[in-house]
């Protein structure tokens, strides 16, 4: 189940990617341990990994619609292969995984206009192995977009100058293109905002400086009248506000994977080092509160790639009428990056001080890790999403076509013409109930199952008042659980598609049903909740199913990843 470059070899794809891939890889190993620890301890800035990407056409390839990329038949923008890309680079680093995300989002505003020179101006940039940036956000506002200061004074010659100051702005200081967002200075409203293309390297483009301690570079920067031609304006009004939040519907999905990548990583050294370490005569992994503790992060880690992976089959099947994706992206940026930070966690508690060790790949995990589920908002902002899909998904499905599993060379065009960015509350779903019907037999889904029937009589019975709707305290505890029965929905899929054992999907489900029963429990300490709602509550606290036979299956599994991988020095 998890990525391990001595036997990687994505057959699944064509013959370019699966090239570029590899090399990839190949780039990594060959650079070794030592120098991707010292660039790390020392914040170098990337240029070797930047050259080779520009050298291999990489970014090039892997991010250029096919509209844009004749005559070249391999470049297309393909979410499978770019999930398996991000995969690889959160493996080998947060850092380098950065440069990528950033690029994707400075990109998605211009994939999304009509404006032919700008696509044209990044198509050819892509190819001279540049990357981008995105500048949305400000000091003083975050990504409140409504609230924006960068404005754009019209020049008179159907242009404008800007001027303002843009916080937190990857590739900032080298990008060839930056998305900005900003609004005139002439129209209020949202009718005012301007989406337009600038250059880094403009004398009016200000780098301050990075606002990380990071090897990536994370910059502020100020526009001082910098001249915005007619040409430069990529979207205009509403359309500029849907650009942004679409970006992010693209390249938000991103952080999952990161976060698949640097957990795999470190659980091939916690392993190793677990199993090779004696303690009292023995193995530390011969103790059960190790066993226990590794196998919860294996478990977690595989739940993780089983869910991200559906996600990327249901993006790729979107469609104007098929908007399911939008939830599942909320979900892989809240929901995977947070058991993320789990499945490190539960690690650190096994490996202890070598954690800290600067020679580990793990001391960069435990710190980087941190950051996925803070990078789009937070963990409460995405809830909140998330929530306002939680009646239709449970109670209203509509019939869909099966997704089938999404490998195929296509480009996904449809992500660049998402539409206005409204109407969540009025997307359906197919029946989540299908996929636990189908694993029924399974004992702790069908003890899960039960949970989930039980919050759906919640919401039935003892629904939130509307005083409670309005405590986003009270209703995080509610969407916390229900986010649980959407993952549980996909994992369900993914296995049945990938053909995952009963034993291992039965350990996810022993997780999940337990951590239903905590997020339960919360609820049931919450000052808002009513004595219904906390009687519930306590009554839908479940202990998973035992199964000593199962747990020593999937415990092999874990055991054998010690010794499985370890980066060349």
């Amino acid at each position: 189940m998890l990525f391990n470059p001595n036997t990687y070899d994505p057959a699944h794809l064509d013959p370019e990617s699966r090239r570029l891939l590899r090399a990839l890889v190949a780039f990594f190993e060959q650079r070794g341990k030592k120098a991707l620890v010292k660039s790390y301890i020392d914040r170098a800035w990337y240029s070797d990994f930047l050259e080779f990407s520009a050298k291999e056409g990489l970014f090039a390839t892997f991010l250029t619609p096919s509209a844009d990329a004749a005559p070249n038949k391999d470049k297309r923008w393909d979410t499978a292969r770019n999930a398996a890309l991000s995969e690889i680079l959160g493996f080998y680093g947060l850092d380098y995984w950065y440069t990528w995300q950033v690029t994707v989002l400075g990109l998605g505003p211009v994939w999304q206009s009509a404006n032919r020179i700008q696509r044209t101006r990044a198509a050819e940039l892509l190819d001279e192995g540049h990357v981008m940036a995105f500048a949305l956000s400000e000091r003083s506002h975050g990504a409140d977009i409504y609230a924006t200061d960068m404005i754009l004074t019209p020049a008179g010659d159907g242009g404008f100058t800007a001027s303002g100051t843009k916080y937190y702005i990857g590739n900032g200081n080298v990008a060839g293109l930056v998305s900005v967002f900003g609004r005139r200075a002439d129209v209020d409203g949202p009718a005012g905002y301007v989406f337009f293309a600038a250059d880094s390297r403009h004398e009016n483009y200000h780098l301050i400086k990075n606002v990380v301690n990071k090897q990536m570079y994370v910059s502020t920067f100020e526009l001082t009248d910098y001249p915005v031609r007619e040409e430069d304006v990529l979207h205009t009004g509403k359309a500029a506000f849907d650009a942004a939040l679409n970006t992010v519907n693209v390249g938000k999905f991103n952080l999952c994977t990161a976060a698949i990548g640097i957990c795999e990583h470190a659980m091939y050294e916690a392993v190793t080092h677990a199993h090779q370490r004696m303690l009292y005569g023995r193995p530390v992994t011969a103790f059960p509160h190790v066993r226990r503790e590794l196998t919860d992060a294996y478990a977690r880690l595989v739940a993780m790639k089983l869910f991200s992976d559906r996600a990327v089959d249901y993006f790729r099947s979107a469609g104007p009428d098929d908007r399911r994706y939008l939830l599942f992206n909320p979900m892989t940026k809240m929901k995977v990056t947070t058991e993320g930070e789990k499945v490190v966690d539960l690690m650190w508690d096994v490996i202890a001080a070598k954690g800290f060790e600067a020679d580990t790949y793990f001391d960069k995990a435990a710190m980087d890790i941190r950051g996925l589920p803070k990078l789009e908002g937070t963990v409460h902002v995405n809830l909140a999403l998330i929530l306002k899909f939680m009646p239709n998904y449970l109670f209203d499905p509509a019939t869909y076509e099966p997704v089938p599993t999404r490998h195929d060379p296509a480009d996904d065009e449809f992500l660049f013409r998402q539409g206005p960015a409204r109407g969540l509350g009025a997307i359906r779903f197919h029946d989540w109930r299908t996929a636990y019907d189908g694993a029924a037999g399974i004992a702790n889904v069908a003890r899960f199952r039960e949970q989930a029937d039980g919050f759906c009589a919640l919401l039935r019975n003892h629904a939130p008042s509307e005083e409670q709707q309005k405590d986003l305290d009270f209703l995080l505890a509610v969407g916390h659980l229900f986010a649980l029965i959407v993952y549980g929905q996909l994992i369900l899929e993914q296995a049945s598609l990938a053909g995952i054992g009963a034993e291992l999907v039965d350990e996810i489900f022993a997780i999940l049903v337990r951590d239903f029963s905590a997020y339960a429990t919360e609820l049931h300490g919450k000052t808002a909740t009513t004595e219904e709602q906390a009687a519930w509550a306590l009554a839908h606290v479940r202990r998973p199913v035992a199964d000593p036979t199962r747990d020593d299956a999937v415990w092999q599994q874990v055991l054998a990843l010690a010794g499985a991988y370890e980066m060349r020095d």
